[in-house]
């Protein structure tokens, strides 16, 4: 009986390890290339970044009750889905640029996205 828990012990600490070594970098490396944006207030903060390309940003929704919507309507794109509070959007950014958007329901919030290398 002794023998068996040993061994169980054993490869639970085995699994332990190996999730470590293994799944946690990939989980790490993941989130390294997100830039968030918060909504509070009514206003896109930080309003204007910088990135590179291939990176991620996650606009959330840290309202108490209004929704917004991260809209680049000067590439003619349809607006997305409004983010409701607790929810975010992302978009990935693989291309060199400047990317103006607003918020589909409150055209006085703004904010650019510049992309370079």
């Amino acid at each position: 009986m002794k023998y068996s828990i040993y061994v169980v012990q054993m490869f639970l600490t085995l699994v332990l390890i190996i999730g470590l070594v293994f799944v946690f970098p990939i989980y790490l490396h993941a989130e390294e290339n997100v830039v968030t944006v918060d909504i509070i207030k009514y206003k896109f903060e930080p309003q204007e970044i910088t990135v590179t390309p291939g990176t991620t940003v996650r606009w959330t929704n840290k309202e108490k009750r209004q929704y917004h919507s991260v809209w680049f309507k000067q590439l003619n794109e349809v607006e997305p889905d409004y983010i409701f509070p607790d929810e975010s959007y992302q978009r990935k950014f693989d291309k060199a640029g400047t990317f103006p958007y607003r918020c589909g329901p409150h055209p006085e919030m703004t904010g650019i996205v510049h992309v370079k290398k």
